[in-house]
C-alpha cells in the first residue's frame, strides 16, 4: 500500500474518531442514559459493477469503518441497473448475497454500464428499475439505510462506453432518483470530475482512486443522522 493511500486512509479514520466522540458527547448530553442497542457488527452492503468488485474501495472501507463493522463487496462486473440489458444486477447471484447479507446499511453504485451505446435508448426505464432494485432492499427485515453513489466519470474513449452520456444522462437520473426517494447521495462523480490520473483505464479507479472513493463512502455512513434506525 503506497504512502498516499496510507495517508487517505489514515485521514479518514481521524474523522471517523472524531465524528464518533462528538456524537458520544452529544448522546451525553441530550439523550437518556439507555441507547437504543444494535447488533454488531454493523453489515455494510456495497452494491455495483467492477468499480465495485474488482477495486479494492470495500476493503478500504473496511479499513476505514473499524471492527464494528463488516463491509460486504458485492459488485457484478458488467452489470446494469436497466433490467432490460444482458446482464442485469438483480438478475445475479451478487444481488441474492446482498440480500441475505441482510445488511444495516446499502451502498449502491450503479449505472456506468447502462451508458453502453446499445442500452442508451433503452434508458426510459433506468429510474424505474433503479426504484425496483432499491425497493428490494427497502423490504428486508433488516430496514437498511440506502445510500446512492453518483459513479466516477469516464475518462476513456476507447470503449462503448460515451462519458458525455454518463454525464447528461446517467448523471442527471440518477440525482433526479435519489431526490424522489429522499435517499442521501454520494457525489463520487464530482470528486474526480478533473482527476483521470486516478483510473488507469480511464473507467476503473487505481488504488489511489479507491481509497478516495471508500473515504467519501466513510463520510457519509459517519454522518451524525445516519443511520435512522440504529446508534452506536
Amino acid at each position: 500500500m503506497n504512502a498516499k493511500k496510507l495517508m487517505i486512509i489514515a485521514i479518514a479514520v481521524v474523522l471517523l474518531t472524531t465524528t464518533l466522540t462528538l456524537k458520544m458527547l452529544d448522546s451525553h448530553n441530550n439523550q437518556p442514559s439507555t441507547m437504543p442497542t444494535h447488533g454488531f457488527p454493523i453489515k455494510v452492503t456495497c452494491v455495483g459493477d467492477s468499480i465495485t468488485q474488482d477495486s479494492e474501495y470495500p476493503l478500504d472501507l473496511q479499513t476505514m469503518l473499524g471492527n464494528n463493522y463488516s463491509v460486504g463487496n458485492f459488485g457484478s462486473r458488467e452489470s446494469t441497473v436497466l433490467r432490460i440489458s444482458w446482464k442485469p444486477y438483480m438478475n445475479q447471484s451478487e444481488f441474492q448475497g446482498a440480500m441475505d447479507f441482510q445488511p444495516d446499511i446499502v451502498v449502491i453504485m450503479l449505472g456506468t454500464n447502462d451508458g453502453l451505446w446499445m442500452l442508451q435508448s433503452f434508458n426510459e426505464s433506468f429510474e424505474e428499475d433503479y426504484a425496483m432494485l432499491i425497493g428490494c432492499f427497502r423490504q428486508l427485515d433488516s430496514n437498511p439505510q440506502i445510500l446512492i453513489v453518483k459513479s466516477p466519470p469516464i475518462f476513456s474513449n476507447c470503449s462503448d462506453l460515451s462519458p458525455a452520456f454518463h454525464s447528461e444522462t446517467i448523471i442527471h437520473m440518477t440525482e433526479d432518483l435519489a431526490s424522489r426517494l429522499n435517499l442521501p447521495i454520494i457525489d463520487v462523480y464530482s470528486t474526480f470530475s478533473d482527476h483521470a490520473e486516478y483510473f488507469d483505464d480511464g473507467v476503473h479507479p487505481n488504488s489511489d482512486g479507491a481509497a478516495l472513493i471508500a473515504s467519501q463512502v466513510y463520510g457519509a455512513i459517519s454522518e451524525p443522522d445516519l443511520p435512522t434506525t440504529w446508534q452506536l
